[in-house]
């Protein structure tokens, strides 16, 4: 039975989205019962791409990237995959016509395969477009169930909203990503030239990337408005400690947002929500 199999491919998407993201699933858990599914779907197709090109080296990254992409083309037209996140994905780009946010970050994977370093602004703001913000308005086509005209209006603020939390996580893991990746997301940085200076910089971009989002974010359907501020307060947080945090010491150890910590951020932003002041 096709709709056995569906529904089994959801709670799979699920699975893999409680897995890897604590944060992401407890934003999800709020948001209402008729987009979770759906934003499951997201999640789990990015994840598995994005693990591809992250942390599969001991294989042919290259080969496997296409592999998926072509299972994925595949699932399109035949509107099936025994895949069961490509499976529960593909209904998901058709029911909102996500098509072409789905090629930008698939652009976006594929540059993580090639490229090292990015040397220029046009260069590192493609790759953020491709890599974060559309991933944000893939969500958004669902919170506002395809209401283009919705869309268009919260469309700056998503982007806002997938830059900062994109940029936050290349800050957390800037150790990572020059000692094992032998990558640079920010242009012309390197663990050379990463200092106080640059640290400040940095933080000050992703600043203005969050205020612009709370801006839309305060204008989000109900059914969405609850889940994506406790991610965005999440990231805030953690991006807040990194600024505490000097230069040398974010280039030591990874930077986390402790558990206890999590769960104030969870219960203050519910008393925010239900006194409505989000």
């Amino acid at each position: 039975m096709k709709s056995l199999y569906d529904n089994t491919s959801f709670k799979i998407s699920k699975l893999v989205t409680h897995s890897y993201s604590t944060s992401f699933s407890l934003g999800i858990r709020l948001l209402a019962p008729d987009v979770r599914p759906a934003i499951y779907s997201i999640y789990g197709f990015v994840r598995y791409a994005d693990e591809i090109v992250d942390t599969f080296h001991s294989y042919n990254r290259t080969t496997l990237l296409d592999d998926f992409i072509g299972q994925y083309k595949k699932s399109l037209e035949e509107k099936i995959s025994m895949n069961p996140i490509l499976n529960s994905f593909q209904e998901i780009v058709h029911k909102y016509g996500l098509y072409d946010l789905v090629e930008d970050f698939l652009d976006s994977m594929k540059m993580d395969l090639e490229k090292k370093d990015y040397e220029s602004d046009q260069e590192y703001k493609k790759y953020i477009y491709g890599s974060a913000d559309v991933v944000g308005l893939m969500c958004l086509l669902v919170f506002v169930y395809g209401d283009r005209e919705k869309y268009e209006e919260l469309k700056p603020a998503a982007m806002s909203l997938g830059s900062a939390f994109q940029k936050v996580n290349f800050l957390r893991d800037i150790k990572n990503d020059f000692e094992n990746l032998g990558r640079s997301y920010f242009p012309n940085v390197d663990k050379f030239n990463f200092n106080e200076h640059t640290k400040k910089d940095i933080i000050t971009d992703i600043e203005k990337d969050f205020a612009d989002a709370y801006k839309g974010i305060q204008k989000l359907p109900i059914n969405a408005k609850l889940g994506v501020f406790i991610a965005y307060k999440y990231y805030l947080s953690l991006l807040r400690k990194l600024k505490r945090k000097d230069s040398k010491q974010i280039l030591a150890s990874r930077i986390r947002i402790s558990n206890p910590h999590k769960v104030w951020i969870f219960f203050k932003s519910l008393i925010r929500h239900k006194f409505n002041l989000i």
